[in-house]
């Protein structure tokens, strides 16, 4: 056993910060650790365990040594920042007088508006004006929109509308800038790449959750980076999302022009190494004023008051299995019901503590719609898998390669979490 010296006088839950405690018999065995907490302690100790799990948030603020603007892709993540920011509001104003003639639905069944072209052509022409996220070449992004549908006949007043609200919003960052219809088609394409193990790949979803867009619910403006087949940056816009407390009600339909609200809109964005951070959607630029967030662990058996997240539609997640695993978690609070990444943010600034999703058999999980939130839920203390617990894979190309679903949580929460999808999963397939 190694002795250590450090220590004068006794230990206990009064005498001494968590944190010393922590310094003390961190890298011990649990014996060894104990035979210190013996040595030193008086009888009102408290359990080592207990006190190394009370002193995470701690430990990791004292590991945050350089500022995020020192990180790595710091510029990079100033650029992607930007670039939501500027898409967001594009999707704020195409929200507030959405009209039917706005939106097609693709072979999936599934809508596109306006908004998405708009933009997934925004991010484009703004990340391709960045030394640093081109790396000074041409921008390769994999992106879930293209340009075929403009071959169509009739597509022309659609497509007018879309570059007249592009340049609403590019003129007023540059005036010398005014796109033409050829222009915004170009940017839209530059989202064909099919991403991969090798190089530089932007991720981007123009409007996760096209259907809660339209529905007047929440949608979020999804940009990651790959680089070299590893999730590096991930940035959310959530226009309609309040910087406050969440209430059930904020994941349905609301005022078109809520994102106009005082304390409405959030921005979420991590840096791999470097944490997670949030701030407000608008007011600042680049990725100045943020504040560091981190997930809500806790210990086994406290799952009463746990929050847990699913799709808003069941269309997208199998309500019911679901349900039956927060039942065998003994969850008691009602699912948090949104629609988006927005899951993610709230997951990893500790309103919530379990996302589950669970979509069809045959439904391929495309990288646009997990990659930014995939990374900041990590870097905020998280852990995110498919169900049999391997972590998400985005080096494949545009799709993810799962076992059943997608399950997000703090650590502690996580292996209850993969216990209890396999203890449903196995009881379901005994009926």
């Amino acid at each position: 056993m190694r002795v250590l010296p450090i220590l004068w006088g006794p230990i206990t839950a009064r005498a001494c910060p968590v944190t010393a405690l922590a310094s003390v018999i961190a890298g011990l065995d649990e014996d060894d650790a104990n035979a210190q907490i013996t040595r030193f302690s008086r009888p009102k100790l408290l359990p080592w365990r207990k006190l190394l799990r009370r002193c995470k948030p701690a430990m990791a603020s004292a590991a945050q040594q350089a500022p995020l603007s020192q990180a790595k892709y710091s510029a990079e993540l100033a650029a992607a920042a930007d670039a939501v920011r500027l898409a967001s509001r594009v999707c704020e104003t195409v929200q507030r007088d959405l009209a039917e003639s706005e939106k097609v639905d693709k072979q999936d069944d599934s809508p596109v508006t306006v908004a998405d072209y708009a933009a997934q052509a925004v991010v484009a022409w703004s990340l391709s004006r960045s030394q640093a996220a081109t790396q000074g070449t041409r921008l390769c992004m994999v992106a879930e929109e293209d340009s075929s549908s403009f071959k169509e006949p009739g597509s022309k007043p659609m497509l007018d509308r879309i570059t007249s609200l592009i340049n609403d919003v590019v003129t007023k960052e540059d005036s010398s800038v005014k796109l033409s219809p050829e222009d915004v088609l170009s940017l839209i394409d530059l989202g064909a790449s099919e991403g991969g193990p090798r190089g530089r790949h932007w991720v981007l979803d123009p409007i996760d959750g096209t259907r809660g867009f339209v529905g007047m619910r929440q949608y979020a403006v999804c940009l990651g980076m790959l680089q070299d087949g590893q999730v590096e940056l991930g940035v959310l816009g959530c226009p309609n999302l309040p910087q406050g407390e969440v209430k059930d009600e904020d994941g349905g339909a609301g005022p078109p022009s809520r994102g106009n609200q005082e304390g409405i809109g959030c921005l979420f964005l991590a840096h791999k190494g470097a944490g997670a951070y949030k701030a407000a959607l608008y007011g600042a630029r680049g990725i100045d004023g943020v504040q560091r967030i981190g997930v809500h662990d806790f210990a086994e058996g406290g799952f009463a008051n746990a929050r847990f997240m699913e799709s808003y539609e069941s269309r997208h997640s199998d309500h019911s299995f679901t349900a039956s695993v927060a039942d065998h978690l003994g969850v008691t609070m009602p699912p948090l019901r949104m629609d988006s990444q927005v899951k993610y943010g709230l997951l990893s600034r500790g309103e919530a503590s379990i996302f589950m999703r669970f979509p069809p058999p045959t439904y391929r999980e495309k990288i646009w719609d997990h990659c930014a939130g995939f990374v900041i839920v990590e870097e905020a203390g998280g852990r995110v898998t498919d169900a049999s617990g391997k972590r998400l894979d985005f080096s494949k190309g545009r799709y993810l390669e799962l076992d059943r679903g997608i399950v997000a949580a703090p650590p502690t929460v996580h292996t209850a979490l993969l216990s209890a999808v396999a203890a449903v999963q196995k009881a379901q397939a005994a009926l």
